[in-house]
């Protein structure tokens, strides 16, 4: 099978050891972050530092002219990646032998909530999430488009992962978390991450409901959660907390919104890259879901992309539904967390690998070559070298 492992710009810059480290552990592809958002990273081996920390959203290379005068716009890198941080280490993975694919995180941008508080998913109780940008707003909806094509297209980059291209709700790894305290479950954070903003108020009345009514709706339906009750059941409970016509109602919506946005993305990128360039997205078969692994309709995306990256830490049943609606030819990567701090085990990556080719899994994922341990390298190399 062939492997891939993420990879940041700041795990290779600066340190000539790495790309050698990165190739020795018998993966064929680095998948390099072009786009990303804020994050504080370790980097247990860099020669000059332990700790990054990109302060906001950021493009990791010099952005293009289709930005000029247009006010939702990406952002550079501050000190964390300066300049063309991504070219530079692209080139020296790819003088280690690696294949170079991109990765771009979209619709998921604190920043942009801050500075353009408009453009936020806003729940039925009128808050913002200013990580979500709601994609259902033309002008984001063009902005993610552009910036699919600019930031997955690098020069050297022969393919490109696009991670949250799709809803992004109320779940988040947020600094310094608090909003544990009550569990609201698969129901409950659908309801939660139902968004209210203009554009989807408009989007809810096409679909023959009253915006305002929808969310008093939601704020009844979420009362007894608040006071304890389960919200779980996954769509039964969406129905049951809900009912079942506005939930079908919103889900309508909420899916031609996404599959619209990941049609004219995924279009995007291939008409500015080369012949032969592979687009996988990250995903979740379940379309309602929310996340960096955007919900999808599996026969949908694989009709659409070249393949997709599909979470398996903990296991791989979420293959299946894309296994049984593959096409020849499509990629189906299972990606696994091989960080034990972060909950990964790459002790029996072999053994899970094989289980997930079993299930229909052409590639895999590691998740993350720069932020492992050398004892979770050595079980990656291990595991790797027998498959």
């Amino acid at each position: 099978m062939k492997a891939s492992a993420f990879v940041y710009p700041w795990d290779v810059n600066g340190d000539p050891e790495a790309p050698d480290r990165i190739a020795a552990l018998g993966v064929r592809q680095a998948t390099l972050a072009s786009a990303y958002h804020s994050t504080r990273a370790l980097t247990p081996r860099h020669p000059h530092h332990r700790i990054v920390t990109a302060r906001h959203a950021a493009v990791l290379y010099p952005t293009g002219a289709r930005w000029e005068g247009r006010t939702l716009r990406p952002w550079p890198a501050g000190d964390w990646a300066p300049g063309d941080a991504f070219g530079e280490a692209a080139r020296t993975l790819a003088a280690a032998g690696l294949e170079v694919h991109t990765w771009v995180v979209l619709a998921h941008n604190s920043r942009m909530g801050e500075e353009h508080p408009g453009t936020c998913v806003v729940n039925a109780y009128g808050d913002r999430y200013p990580w979500a940008p709601c994609i259902a707003q033309p002008a984001t909806r063009a902005y993610l488009v552009d910036l699919a094509a600019e930031a997955a297209v690098r020069p050297g980059a022969r393919g490109t992962e696009l991670e949250s291209l799709g809803w992004y709700g109320l779940a988040h790894l947020h600094a310094h978390d608090k909003i544990g305290g009550v569990t609201l479950g698969d129901a409950g954070q659908y309801l939660m991450s139902l968004c209210f903003c203009p554009s989807c108020r408009e989007g809810y009345g096409r679909h023959g409901l009253d915006a305002g009514e929808l969310a008093a709706a939601v704020r009844a339906a979420l009362e007894p959660v608040w006071r304890g009750a389960p919200s779980d059941g996954g769509w039964a409970g969406v129905e049951k907390l809900l009912g079942e016509a506005k939930a079908a109602a919103t889900r309508a919506w909420r899916d031609t919104t996404a599959r619209t946005l990941q049609e004219e993305a995924v279009a995007a990128v291939r008409a500015a890259a080369p012949d032969g360039f592979q687009v996988l997205l990250h995903a979740d078969p379940v379309s309602y879901h929310c996340g960096a692994n955007a919900g999808v309709d599996p026969a949908h995306i694989l009709s659409v992309a070249d393949g997709v990256v599909v979470p398996c830490t903990g296991g791989a049943g979420l293959l299946a539904p894309f296994a049984e609606r593959n096409r020849t030819g499509a990629v189906l990567a299972a990606n696994f967390t091989v960080v034990s701090g972060m909950g990964g085990s790459p002790g029996t990556l072999a053994r899970d690998a094989r289980g997930a080719a079993e299930l229909g899994a052409s590639e895999v994922r590691l998740y993350h070559a720069g932020l492992a341990s050398d004892g979770d390298l050595d079980a990656v190399r291990d595991a790797l070298a027998g498959l």
